[in-house]
């Protein structure tokens, strides 16, 4: 049997805070992202047209959302969101003791910024219509990406 093994930075006391405060952020902005996603899946299976976010021809999170763009493998991609960042959520707080945690945030969270980027793409190039739900999150994702590399940084530089 394996023993858990606990992420302790080398680097002193306020190193160890400073890489908790990193948690922190990242499993705040990870509950907004669930929030944020949660609204778009709440809009995706929406029946009728919603003026939630619907601002003229450039803005309208309901084209989006309803598009062929808005699923993978029949599952809404704001399911995913929400899944995706229940993830991150789990392993900046639940398991932000173990000394994997930030490699695995930095993955997971590189992955969500390229599905995000995508995503972005998608809505700029093809179907020309920006929503402002998955702007919100790409710039959540990218922010949460962020403190995974300065995690990620903090625990190489402390060991």
């Amino acid at each position: 049997m394996r023993a858990a093994v606990k992420y302790m930075p080398s680097g002193g006391a306020s190193t160890g805070k400073t890489a908790g405060r990193i948690s922190t952020a990242i499993a705040l902005l990870s509950c907004a992202g669930i929030m944020v996603s949660a609204v778009s899946l709440y809009h995706h299976y929406g029946s009728s047209k919603s003026s939630f976010c619907d601002f003229g021809n450039s803005f309208n999170c309901d084209m989006v959302n309803r598009s062929i763009y808005s699923t993978v493998a029949g599952i809404p991609v704001a399911l995913l969101g929400v899944l995706g960042y229940a993830v991150l959520l789990c392993l900046s707080s639940v398991y932000r003791t173990k000394a994997e945690t930030p490699v695995i945030l930095l993955i997971v969270s590189v992955v969500g910024l390229s599905f995000a980027l995508y995503l972005t793409y998608v809505e700029a190039s093809v179907l020309a219509v920006w929503c402002v739900l998955c702007l919100s999150s790409l710039g959540l994702i990218a922010l949460i990406t962020g403190l995974s590399v300065l995690l990620v940084a903090r625990s190489r530089h402390s060991t």
